[in-house]
């Protein structure tokens, strides 16, 4: 069975604006070393899929730079491989955008129409588990269906309203979709990731892009519940969207301190990630180090504490980081002091400065110097 990857990676809405400023949601750090991407492309990789395409479209520089020719995920190869797709002018008077996901998809039909893959797996490029899709593949078959959507019981209802719902029947069948209701109307949860039959993929967009319609939820799924076998496949492990708030973008960063989180998203399956020259982390005589993450390049002469230390970061004598999320190549000074917040890569602290986040995580943006 042959399956074509497409990761949404083009959104322009974000609950974390201050770190998406400069980057695609996709391409924001996670974990010290990894971007929020490699995760849905190695659990592609992982299960076996070898052509995979990429839609981006706002500020794609640095995914495009991390990605690379797809090499650290064995997708540079001369059949299949790593497809970076993005909006292009078809005339002069028109702007090149993606309105939606179905739109995004239709764009590049072309992908599609070309490969010989019997199957399409959607995913999006800013949620972060860890996955073995050949279950899903093998559910959707044992069910018939047309589409089978990942979904996950979801507690937090805070945010639940921000998901699309969907109510089954005993059977696993999707009865109702509603997509970011305004009353909670259920606890079932769309992941957004979406396995569904090539030509099948392929007529519904035809039938809907051209006569107006964008999205794959909206135009797609909810007009054909009743006419098609659209089936959920419940997934029980950790699973995040970094996009939706700060909260939960430090929340998810924190909680690979935790270790069953951890052994869940990296010891089962590979997640991999684009390499870098650094050296192994140093921690001086001087320093203190409790329950945290040292990524590699890291020098420490401070105090870290339940913190995530991404590479190349330099944390100086006298520094005290506390529950903190530290970016990439940014140099904590003298005497400092950092609690409850989150600093952008490349970031300056200078000595004796005081970010301390009192009711609220305090973001500092790339490239600042404070």
């Amino acid at each position: 069975m042959k399956v074509l990857g497409l990761i949404l990676a083009g959104s322009s809405k974000s609950g974390i604006e201050k770190l998406t400023q400069k980057r695609a949601s996709a391409a924001v750090p996670v974990f010290g070393k990894y971007r929020a991407i490699d995760f849905t492309l190695s659990n592609f990789v992982n299960s076996k899929i070898k052509k995979v395409g990429v839609l981006t479209q706002y500020y794609p520089r640095s995914l495009m730079d991390h990605l690379g020719s797809g090499k650290e995920w064995d997708l540079d190869r001369k059949t299949g491989g790593l497809f970076i797709l993005q909006p292009y002018f078809k005339t002069k008077d028109e702007i090149p955008v993606y309105r939606g996901t179905a739109d995004a998809i239709f764009q590049n039909m072309t992908l599609l129409r070309r490969g010989d893959e019997d199957f399409v797996l959607i995913g999006s490029g800013d949620h972060i588990y860890n996955f073995d899709f050949n279950k899903l593949y093998r559910y959707h078959l044992s069910q018939g269906a047309d589409i089978t959507i990942l979904t996950k019981e979801f507690e937090d209802e805070e945010l639940i309203n921000t998901f699309g719902q969907v109510v089954t029947n005993e059977e696993g069948r999707i009865l109702e979709f509603h997509e970011k209701p305004k009353e909670i109307k259920s606890k079932r949860i769309s992941l957004g990731v979406y396995f569904i039959n090539k030509a099948l993929l392929m007529e519904l967009l035809y039938s809907t892009v051209p006569n107006g319609g964008s999205d794959i939820v909206h135009d797609i799924i909810i007009p054909n519940l009743q006419k098609l076998r659209v089936y959920a496949y419940n997934f029980k492990g950790y699973w995040s969207n970094i996009k939706k708030s700060i909260k939960t973008y430090y929340e998810t960063n924190m909680s690979i301190l935790k270790d069953d989180v951890r052994r869940e998203l990296f010891y089962s399956k590979k997640i991999y990630t684009k390499l870098k020259d650094y050296a192994p982390p140093k921690i001086n005589i001087n320093a203190k180090v409790e329950n945290a993450f040292i990524a590699d390049g890291v020098i420490i002469n401070g105090f870290v504490k339940n913190s995530i230390i991404s590479r190349g970061v330099k944390v100086k004598a006298g520094a005290v980081v506390e529950n903190s999320i530290i970016l990439q190549d940014t140099i904590i000074s003298e005497g400092t002091v950092i609690r409850n917040a989150i600093i952008d890569k490349d970031c300056e602290i200078r000595e004796g400065r005081k970010i301390i986040g009192e009711h609220e995580i305090i973001v500092i943006e790339k490239g600042s110097i404070i």
